[in-house]
């Protein structure tokens, strides 16, 4: 559906971060936070998932490295 642009690594942060938000707002929060802490939990577990995130895609960045040409022929910064 949507190109990835998360690395494995960001995706790991967001999970966690994810997690995190999801039960301090469960535990600790009361009231409109807990909503947004909710919400924020709830998108950050959602693109960890998918790995697609639509900030990113406005902004055109992209955590993910790009790979080598596997068809033998040696890249721009290799032939210096």
């Amino acid at each position: 559906m949507f190109k990835k642009n998360e690395s494995g690594t960001d995706r790991l942060i967001r999970a966690i971060i994810g997690l995190i938000l999801l039960i301090v707002s469960y535990y600790y929060l009361t009231g409109w936070v807990q909503i947004v802490g909710y919400i924020l939990g709830v998108i950050s577990v959602i693109t960890a998932i998918t790995g697609f995130c639509g900030l990113y895609k406005l902004l055109g960045i992209s955590t993910i490295k790009k790979e080598e040409p596997k068809n033998g022929t040696p890249s721009q910064s290799n032939l210096s």
